[in-house]
């Protein structure tokens, strides 16, 4: 078979797992070159002399653009299929690192980060659509497949960095349009699978919300949920764009050592993420979400305040619990409101890109004014925000 093109039309109740697996594929291609940005940031910040505020606002305008853009191309696509919209996104993805490699100034280097957060805003709604259609009614499990890839993806960018980036310098950013090319061909083929496919048919139409709690109860359990995921994020973003910072301040480490312990967390998140649905099944939403959220406290407390090896041990225990609550929380909006699954997804993902650009342009300035160390001091506290977990309704009964 020369491409996912050719991959039969998987049978009633049969998931197609060469479908599966290519979007798993490409969801690692992706999420690895999303991840080379804040990856690259001291080499960046080497040549054009940036401060920590306008490395922040480089993540900002990355992912505020992927925020803005991904529901609206998510509804869009709803009504309108668009199965070739996928290499046109990684091809945005594509023009971004290069963009990122060539640029003269700062000025372009925030165009090749919209570049890359058009590319993402495309790939992640259309590509999950596409897992749906594969699933053969296995939606949960396709999803998981789906989200394994980019989240090793985000692992293995900043040693993709630390290996390739590095020696050569902000041109080797370069090399990687050689991978976004190679998905370029794969989510052509993944494309032409979608239109033979067709489009996913609607289900019957759920109810709108938990049949057994009032809408104002929903509405509270959502804003519980939106100021856990405020916390989570912006305990992320201090890692995702400054957490190399502070190992090379704190501990005198070379760019490529913090880079490898950097890998350390990210893959510490891939696997709580992976961990956190089944986890979830079996012992339901809301006990993952109390572990999750203020279980990690005593973990982002003492890690400010102690030496290398415990840092590099405690950030893979922060990693892996914190990140186990996504799933959780999105599965338990889902259920508080069945007839809303998409609204949910988009508001959930969408809020998490947003929250996540603005706190790392907060964050820089923070850390231009304070200093570095006083970010992760004050983000080491941010976890409490758990306790309002104590307000979400407990829906386990109701639905297993």
């Amino acid at each position: 078979m020369s491409d996912a093109a050719t991959v039969a039309p998987p049978r009633s109740g049969a998931a197609s797992y060469p479908v599966l697996g290519a979007a798993s594929l490409c969801h690692f291609l992706n999420d690895m070159m999303q991840a080379l940005l804040p990856a690259v940031y001291p080499i960046l910040q080497g040549n054009f002399s940036l401060s920590f505020a306008q490395v922040g606002f480089l993540t900002f305008v990355y992912q505020v653009t992927a925020s803005l853009l991904q529901p609206f191309i998510g509804a869009y696509t709803d009504r309108r299929p668009l199965p070739y919209s996928l290499p046109f996104g990684m091809a945005s993805s594509m023009l971004g690192l290069l963009t990122l490699a060539y640029a003269p100034s700062y000025q372009v280097l925030l165009a090749g980060a919209v570049l890359l957060g058009i590319g993402s805003s495309i790939f992640h709604p259309e590509t999950s659509r596409i897992a749906r259609l594969a699933s053969g009614g296995s939606h949960g499990m396709a999803q998981s497949l789906f989200q394994v890839g980019g989240n090793f993806g985000s692992a293995v960018g900043p040693l993709a960095a630390a290996f390739i980036v590095l020696p050569r310098g902000q041109q080797g950013l370069a090399w990687f349009a050689l991978v976004a090319l190679a998905g370029m061909i794969v989510l052509s083929a993944l494309g032409r699978w979608y239109q033979v496919n067709g489009h996913a048919r609607r289900p019957a139409k759920p109810p709108a919300r938990h049949a057994l709690l009032s809408r104002g109860k929903v509405a509270m359990a959502m804003s519980v949920l939106i100021a856990l995921l405020f916390s989570k994020y912006i305990y992320l973003a201090s890692f995702t764009s400054y957490y190399i910072f502070f190992l090379i301040e704190k501990f005198g480490l070379q760019t490529q050592q913090a880079q490898l312990c950097q890998f350390v967390f990210f893959g510490a998140v891939a696997a709580g993420t992976i961990a956190g649905g089944p986890i979830g099944d079996r012992f339901g939403r809301k006990p993952v979400i109390w572990a999750s959220i203020l279980g990690v406290l005593p973990f982002t407390l003492l890690l400010p305040h102690v030496g290398l090896t415990a840092t590099i041990i405690l950030s893979g225990i922060i990693g892996f619990v914190i990140a186990s609550a996504f799933p959780a929380i999105v599965v338990y909006g889902q259920d508080l409101m069945p007839g809303r699954v998409g609204m949910v997804s988009g508001l959930f993902f969408g809020f998490i890109f947003g929250i996540g650009g603005i706190g790392a342009a907060l964050l820089g300035g923070l850390a231009d004014w304070k200093g570095i160390t006083f970010v992760f001091d004050l983000c080491s506290v941010l976890p409490v925000i758990g306790i309002l977990t104590v307000l979400l309704p407990d829906t386990r009964e109701q639905h297993g």
